[in-house]
């Protein structure tokens, strides 16, 4: 039997790209203690507990006398009780992509139902007892506290895997296009914790066929074993392989039995968003798909209130504006606006509006824009244009406004006119439409919907000189997925990103 596993090892090692790796064996980090696996659970659940024990002090005593004693046993039953329904919500979970807001809802949902929870207690225990004012102080107190405990330790968590600190060396099972794909998103995103550490696939398309594979082919899946060892991998991605389903099943049970998390790309993955209701046929699982029809009724809400908190944040933002446009007809001769024409939804052209931040062109300067758009800058691979077209010719205050995004604040009338939404893809020039519609999958799929000032591909960093793929892919992926509180979620990380870029 020893014989016939090394003959294997060796034949393993002759294999090309099965050599050693040079994983060496190493103890795991503070970091990776704390931010990882069981010890990133128990960081959460001590630092909630932490945070609503003090909560409960700080509402028990400033609270003032007039409130009286009621309610001052049963706010010591909040902690136990909001720990309760945050782990009944999976908020204890270990996820590979976390971001606070996503679960901001049952922080909130979870602090305000123990709170309720306590006072009708109270009042089915002694209908004299008033504990609804000091319940109410504590539930203030406990939900700013925790969001802001778990904002630090989803920052630290975050900091930590960006940094390579916290990072799990992980196998992709499936060496194609969509294997590629999911190496491509792993290395691009490395707040997710997951470093691409090689392939297994029997049959391994060349490297001119997927030319983003970087990482190598380590071997086939039978080879899984080793390739754990060798790696010291944590996670397990499944993309697609010519095997059938039937062979999948027990490698998938065979790397959860050597410790390893698992994920997998569902089949038909280009037809899954978060509107797809999984039911079931006896034992067999069967998904609904969902699909939101931008010129619905779910859309022509959207555009009523893009077009309601557009006209408040003109009044709201008038001073600012007038100050702005004054500032620019100051800096240099010409128009206060700068206009020109993008594509919007169903292939429509308008006229976007924004503040001029720079000089005019003097003779024939190509490109900028003061020329109300110039020659088309070449499109090379999959780098977007952006940025600076052209002599610079950004005043001082085009300069600061650029730099803030303040320039953008007159597409407010854009979205009052109806060309625009608050939240959609970013709209292009005709000429750059033409040429990435021929070379870009999916591109004239992101004109289902009006334009937005800010974007779900823009919150995630694809702003400027960036993939255009990646921008088409997260674009098609909002409206695929589109809600109102995706549409919240992205305004409001749209403020922070505004902040974080003026620090």
């Amino acid at each position: 039997m020893e014989e016939a596993l090394a003959t294997s090892r060796q034949a393993d090692e002759a294999r090309p790209g099965l050599g050693s790796v040079g994983a060496v064996t190493t103890a795991p980090s503070l970091a990776q203690r704390l931010f990882d696996g069981t010890g990133w659970r128990l960081l959460r659940v001590g630092s909630d507990t932490v945070l609503l024990l003090l909560a409960s002090l700080f509402a028990w005593i400033g609270a003032p006398d007039s409130l009286g004693n009621d309610g001052s046993t049963l706010i010591w039953l909040f902690p136990p009780l909001v720990l309760a329904l945050l782990a009944s919500r999976g908020l204890y979970d270990n996820r590979t992509h976390t971001r606070i807001l996503d679960g901001l809802g049952k922080f909130v949902a979870a602090t305000a139902l123990a709170t309720v929870m306590l006072i009708a207690g109270a009042a089915f225990i002694d209908p004299n007892s008033d504990p609804a004012l000091l319940l109410g102080r504590t539930w203030l107190f406990g939900t700013v506290m925790l969001i802001a405990g778990r904002f630090v330790l989803e920052w630290a968590q975050r900091r930590g895997r960006a940094t390579g600190l916290v990072a799990k060396p992980t196998l992709i099972i499936g060496a194609g296009v969509v294997g590629a794909h999911v190496e491509r998103h792993l290395s691009g995103q490395p707040q997710l914790g997951l470093r691409p550490a090689g392939y297994l696939d029997a049959d391994p398309p060349p490297q001119e066929m997927v030319p983003d594979r970087q990482a190598p082919v380590l071997g086939r899946p039978e080879d899984l074993e080793w390739a754990v060892r060798e790696t010291q991998a944590e996670h397990v991605v499944f993309g697609f392989l010519g095997a059938p389903d039937s062979e999948l099943i027990p490698l998938i049970q065979r790397a959860e039995g050597l410790g390893c998390e698992v994920s997998f790309i569902p089949r038909l993955f280009e037809s899954v968003n978060v509107h797809v209701a999984l039911e079931h046929l006896g034992g067999l699982p069967l998904f609904g798909v969902r699909s939101i029809d931008p010129k619905g009724w779910q859309f022509t809400i959207k555009h009523m209130l893009d077009r309601m908190v557009a006209g408040a944040l003109v009044v709201l933002l008038s001073p600012i504006l007038l100050a702005l446009a004054l500032a620019v007809r100051l800096s240099s001769s010409g128009p206060i606006l700068f206009r020109q024409v993008r594509v919007g939804r169903d292939g429509r052209e308008f006229e976007m509006l924004k503040f001029r931040s720079m000089a005019p062109a003097i003779a024939a300067e190509a490109g900028g824009e003061a020329d109300g758009g110039g020659t088309v800058v070449a499109f090379v691979g999959d780098v977007a244009p952006g940025g600076i077209e052209g002599a610079d010719r950004r005043t001082l205050i085009g300069s600061f406004m650029r730099s803030t995004s303040l320039d953008e604040l007159p597409q407010l009338f854009n979205v009052l006119r109806g060309d625009m939404s608050l939240v959609g893809p970013r709209p292009e020039r005709p000429e750059f439409v033409d040429v990435f519609g021929s070379r870009i999958a999916h591109y004239e799929h992101r004109h289902r919907v009006k334009s937005g000032i800010t974007g779900w591909a823009q919150v995630n960093g694809l702003r400027g000189k960036t993939s255009l793929r990646d921008r088409v892919e997260w674009d098609n992926f909002y409206i695929e997925n589109w809600t109102l509180a995706l549409d919240l979620k992205i305004l409001l990380m749209t403020v922070a990103a505004l902040f974080h870029r003026a620090e």
